[in-house]
């Protein structure tokens, strides 16, 4: 197949398409809607009740028919009566403008868990700060679908550490047996001058697609009447046909169902058995209440059943989180889904739709389901976390993993924890085995960022300090760690493994200029600030977004995607929001 435009032209380095500049740039694959050009942005809005079919096109067979144009893949979608086949750029424009009007659903009915960010802390009198990995980001594409929809962002929606790991940032692989690598780096504050802040960034081992084990996946699909509109089900759908992409022979795949009832749809399938798989979902409608916990009851049945020693067994629930029937509180589904994860099954959860979306239920499932948690706000999010981060998204190469970390107080006058609010863990919960932490992909980093008030700094943040007390004081010795900022810890088990392993790393205590700071560093900071800004933080001095979208533009060149490029778009409309 060749994309031509209206004259009949073949594609080349400065085609038009249908009257569209080819403006499209290696740093994102080509997009292209019955056979025409789409920008990113335009992609993201087409309406899912209106796609036909969806293939992702990669490596040489996508330069092969698109020239180099596509040496990111192709991502080549058909709608039911090719409705943007030969329209100019004014038509398709209207006509996606149109369709976002599914958008405009009344959000009173969404449900976020309140959270009180995190304070400043002395480390004379707290030094330990203890917290688990979190992978998920769905906080930051449910950003992006209120900004994109020209709405406010509830407070309670953002979650910064989530929007910060949204992102890839460049971290060197493991050199060792060790599944992940450790970098940490010390620069200055971007929103409060006097401070520092600690980047800490891990980044997992790269497991070839060859090497990966067998996979037994079961879908638990909610169908129930909530699911009807067109950013649930019908995306859900599409969405579906990316992952089933990615599934080998070795790999089974079975579906569940739930609605007023949960029932088995498609047995253990081969994961070659493209069609039949995908057919099974194109049957799916949505009608009924929501019997979500009979519905992983099921899914998790059918997943031990089939369980693969030494595989990767996996639920991935797809739903709204809207469950009204049977077991509902968030209360009762955390003590479920707390039962299931000693089954030694992993859990993907799938968030759609909104006006009743319910962010809190899916966020406990995740967080106590041994899993993670993605948003899916269109078919472009569903190829980036279900198709290109297939891997990171569906094989944990590290369970349970744990941070800690002891400050010095020779060096740091109070410290914060940007985020993880919901993650942080007690100092003795480091080392039982028994407490739950996040899991890890294969080539997934994780990004944690600290804000350091440093020795000698005068800050409004911190109160009078009490005096050092009777029986906890800490007597002085003839070691003093001056060059020491700190030492942090870490501990995990293996995928199957019921033993946590230990690494330990020290951080000296060396600061650069924000200036000379990494590129990974700057835009993990301006990430951080916006998501402090939207939560109206109280602990930021600067607010401006001309200033967060220059410090994210200095982070831009390892962009490959136009991820990076599109959150300092988000942070311009935003600002014009206000």
């Amino acid at each position: 197949m060749q994309v031509q435009n209206s004259a009949g032209y073949s594609p080349s380095e400065n085609r038009i398409i249908n009257g569209q500049q080819a403006l499209t740039s290696q740093k994102e694959p080509l997009y292209i809607v019955d056979g025409v050009l789409f920008k990113s942005q335009q992609f993201a809005k087409i309406n899912p009740n209106d796609i036909k079919d969806v293939k992702v096109i990669k490596d040489g067979n996508a330069t092969a028919l698109y020239g180099s144009k596509a040496v990111n893949g192709v991502i080549l979608l058909s709608t039911k009566n090719e409705i943007y086949k030969n329209r100019t750029e004014k038509e398709i424009t209207a006509l996606l403008n149109k369709s976002a009007l599914i958008s405009s659903e009344d959000l009173n009915n969404e449900e976020y868990d309140s959270f009180v960010e995190n304070a400043f802390e002395s480390p004379n009198f707290t030094p330990l700060s203890t917290f688990s990995i979190d992978v998920d980001n769905a906080s930051y594409t449910n950003i992006r679908r209120f900004i994109n929809n020209g709405q406010k962002v509830p407070k309670d929606a953002v979650r910064v550490e989530e929007m910060v790991n949204f992102f890839k940032y460049n971290y060197t692989q493991p050199k060792n047996k060790d599944p992940f690598s450790i970098t940490t780096e010390l620069s200055d504050s971007p929103w409060n001058t006097k401070n520092q802040i600690l980047k800490i960034g891990l980044q997992g081992k790269d497991i070839p697609t060859t090497d990966l084990p067998a996979s037994n996946l079961v879908f638990l699909i909610d169908v129930s009447g909530s699911m009807s509109t067109a950013n649930k089900l019908p995306l859900l759908k599409q969405s579906m046909k990316i992952l089933v992409n990615e599934l080998r022979s070795k790999d089974k795949v079975a579906i569940v169902v739930y609605a007023s009832a949960a029932g088995l749809v498609l047995p253990p399938t081969a994961g070659d058995e493209k069609k039949t798989i995908i057919d099974a979902f194109e049957n799916l409608s949505a009608g009924g209440s929501t019997a979500g916990g009979a519905g992983i009851e099921l899914a998790y049945k059918i997943a031990t059943e089939n369980f693969i020693k030494n595989g990767n067994n996996r639920v991935i629930i797809a739903t709204d989180g809207d469950f009204n029937v049977g077991l509902s509180s968030d209360a009762d589904m955390e003590t479920l889904i707390e039962q299931k994860r000693k089954t030694g099954v992993f859990l993907t959860c799938l968030g759609y739709g909104m006006g009743n979306y319910k962010d809190s239920k899916m966020e406990t499932l995740a967080d106590k389901g041994n899993g993670n948690y993605a948003y899916i706000d269109n078919i472009q999010e569903a190829n980036r976390f279900l198709g290109k981060e297939f891997k990171g998204s569906m094989f944990a190469i590290a369970k349970d993993v744990k941070i800690q970390i002891e400050f010095n107080p020779k060096q740091v006058k109070a410290y914060r924890l940007i985020g993880y609010e919901n993650r942080k863990l007690r100092p003795e919960d480091f080392k039982n085995d028994a407490i739950d932490a996040g899991e890890l992909g294969s080539n997934h980093t994780v990004t944690a960022l600290y804000e350091i008030i440093p020795v000698g700094t005068k800050s409004n943040y911190i109160g009078i300090e009490p005096d050092v007390l009777k029986y906890t004081k800490v007597k002085d010795n003839s070691v003093n760690f001056s060059d020491e900022l700190a030492t942090i810890k870490f501990r995990y088990k293996k995928p199957d493994g019921d033993k946590s392993i230990e690494m330990v790393h020290v951080i000296p205590s060396k600061a650069i200029s924000l200036e000379s700071a990494t590129e990974n560093f700057k835009f993990s900071a301006a990430v951080a600030w916006f998501g402090l800004k939207l939560r109206g933080s109280n602990l930021i001095v600067k607010k401006s977004s001309d200033e967060i979208a220059a410090l994210a533009k200095q982070g831009l060149s390892n962009d490959p995607d136009g991820y990076k490029a599109e959150f300092i778009r988000l942070v311009t409309a935003e600002k014009l929001l206000n």
